[in-house]
């Protein structure tokens, strides 16, 4: 009896025994599910796993081939994630800086566009003579927007003194003007004023518009081309051990369908995705710095409302010139001397039949001197404010984006399970304690992974850097690589801006690693909303006819 009852008691051991073996055959069809190479040697029954080096465990249905082919995997898995994660932001980023890129450019190409055809309809032959000026003016602008180095300012003055070089001579047609004596009359442009204050109010505004346009948009290409790269940095050897761990050794042990529990998800994340993390301040101050310059975009002197109505500003200064030609004359007489007679008087040079005036060209110049907008007349639905509005949503909604990447990868169903308990927790089936599995997710043996940024990440941290600097210097009105800035003393009258300091609009401390920048936005002075938004300038179509008839004899 008692040599029966230790025979019993071995057999139900046995059978129990079998009861927990692994299966290894559910161990390939599932490696066979999952679309993975086939391999020679697939263990039939389970293995001590002493050829591990990942998935190393007491007992495995996996050698070091299908291993290897979990390695492989993971490391296509991390990059397939994180391309599907940043997908939007990229897209995003991609899609904003061709929108607007496409309307700045489609906005000054219209704008000279329309003037062109408007002197062409009203001037004919005399506007066309003499429209190298105008296209100049243009081209500089295209130019500048385009990165090209113009200085602005100096670029403005150029074409105020060619500008008056050209009517002074034609005003003055009864004498005889050599090339230097036009030279000191355009030196004389800035003391006479002859154009009014036209001249610096255009400078104040078209600096303005100007410097924010291209910044923001620059800025645009750098967060999309930041995001590009930091999205292709690859895993580090050690966290492709790590990430294959968490997603694929379940297998070895007949667990393939356990999800990874949600925290160990987000342990092994966090410190494998820490360099992302640390492009996070400095995303955060650029994204703060393009949402500033969003305010320049909406505000009273945009681009939009700068470049509409120029034609009219430029009429606006030629009537003042032709009104105070007899004045500006004796004034550059008294600086420049007076010039030799050349023989022929005013009257002998003129053909007033050459140019003929129909009622349609003098309805198309008055149409031209009111038909424009001006800029607190605006639309609210303006095309430029629906696509800044827009742009201004998503960057808001991408500017905790590196920060949350861990969260946003382990919220993926196929990555891992919200739950923490009956989960694969990196080593069996079960509750995910940081403690208990610390070995799982913290990588340390051959951790080739460091507090440093990777290269790749510490040259983008950089780019955003200056890229928040410049946006800052274009919200002041400042270029940063000409320092174009419009003074305290221009801008009296014609907008300077808020007046707010650097260090009034992003209250931070540069030593405090943690520190996140938030921009004050202060509204712009009232002064600026006031200046240049009176009614249309009223030009009297006879004034502006004079001068381009005195340019048809030319």
């Amino acid at each position: 009896m008692f040599v029966a009852l230790c025979a019993l008691l071995v057999l139900r051991a046995s059978v129990a025994a079998d009861v927990h073996a692994l299966n290894c055959s559910h161990v390939k069809s599932a490696f066979t599910a999952l679309g993975l190479s086939p391999v020679s040697g697939f263990p039939a029954e389970e293995t001590s796993g002493a050829d591990l080096q990942v998935c190393a465990a007491q007992r495995s249905c996996c050698n070091s081939q299908m291993e290897q082919i979990f390695r492989d995997r993971s490391s296509r898995d991390f990059e397939k994630l994180m391309d599907d994660t940043s997908e939007e932001m990229r897209d995003t980023f991609m899609s904003a800086h061709q929108r607007l890129d496409g309307f700045f450019l489609e906005l000054l190409e219209s704008t000279e566009r329309s003037l062109n055809e408007m002197f062409l309809r009203t001037y004919g032959k005399p506007y066309l003579q003499n429209a190298e000026v105008f296209q100049n003016l243009f081209s500089e602008l295209r130019r500048y927007y385009t990165g090209g180095g113009v200085h602005l300012e100096e670029m403005l003055s150029e074409f105020w003194s060619r500008l008056l070089e050209r009517m002074f001579q034609l005003l003055n047609s009864q004498f005889l003007i050599t090339e230097d004596y036009l030279e000191c009359v355009g030196k004389l442009t800035e003391k006479l004023e002859p154009f009014g204050d036209v001249p610096k109010k255009m400078k104040t505004q078209v600096l303005r518009a100007f410097v924010s346009a291209r910044a923001f948009v620059q800025g645009l290409a750098v967060g999309r081309d930041v995001a590009n790269r930091v999205s292709e940095v690859s895993m580090s050897a050690v966290c492709v051990s790590g990430f294959t761990r968490m997603l694929y050794c379940s297998q070895c042990l007949a667990l393939s369908s356990l999800k990874p529990c949600s925290e160990y998800c987000l342990h092994l994340m966090n410190t494998c995705l820490a360099d992302r993390a640390n492009l996070d301040p400095e995303w955060s101050r650029y994204t703060d710095a393009m949402l500033l310059v969003t305010e320049r975009l909406e505000g009273p002197f945009n681009m939009e409302s700068v470049m509409e109505p120029i034609d009219v500003k430029i009429s606006e200064a030629i009537m003042n010139m032709q009104e105070n030609s007899m004045q500006i004359s004796y004034q550059v007489f008294q600086g420049c001397g007076q010039p030799n007679p050349s023989g022929m008087s005013r009257s002998s040079r003129s053909v007033p039949n050459m140019f003929i005036f129909s009622p349609d060209s003098t309805e198309d110049l008055t149409h031209l001197t009111h038909s424009h907008t001006h800029p607190e007349d605006l639309p609210t639905g303006s095309r430029l404010q629906r696509l800044v509005t827009d742009i201004k949503e998503k960057l808001m909604r991408f500017r905790k984006f590196w920060s949350s990447l861990p969260e946003s990868i382990c919220q993926e169903e196929h990555v891992a399970t919200v739950e923490n308990e009956n989960c694969w927790n990196g080593l069996e089936q079960g509750r995910f304690d940081p403690e208990v599995q610390k070995d799982v997710w913290v990588l340390q043996e051959n951790n080739t992974h460091s507090s440093r940024p990777d290269i790749v990440v510490r040259q983008q941290i950089m780019a955003l850097r200056l890229m928040s600097s410049k946006l800052k210097n274009a919200y002041h009105g400042t270029d940063l690589h000409f320092q174009d800035s419009i003074s305290d003393e221009e801008g009296s009258g014609s907008g300077s801006g808020s007046g707010v300091t650097e260090s009034e609009s992003f209250r931070t401390d540069p030593t405090d690693p943690t520190h996140r920048t938030h921009p004050t936005h202060t509204p712009v002075q009232e002064q600026e909303n006031r200046d240049d938004t009176s009614s249309a300038p009223s030009v009297r179509p006879e004034v502006l006819l004079l001068f381009f008839s005195a340019l048809a004899v030319r």
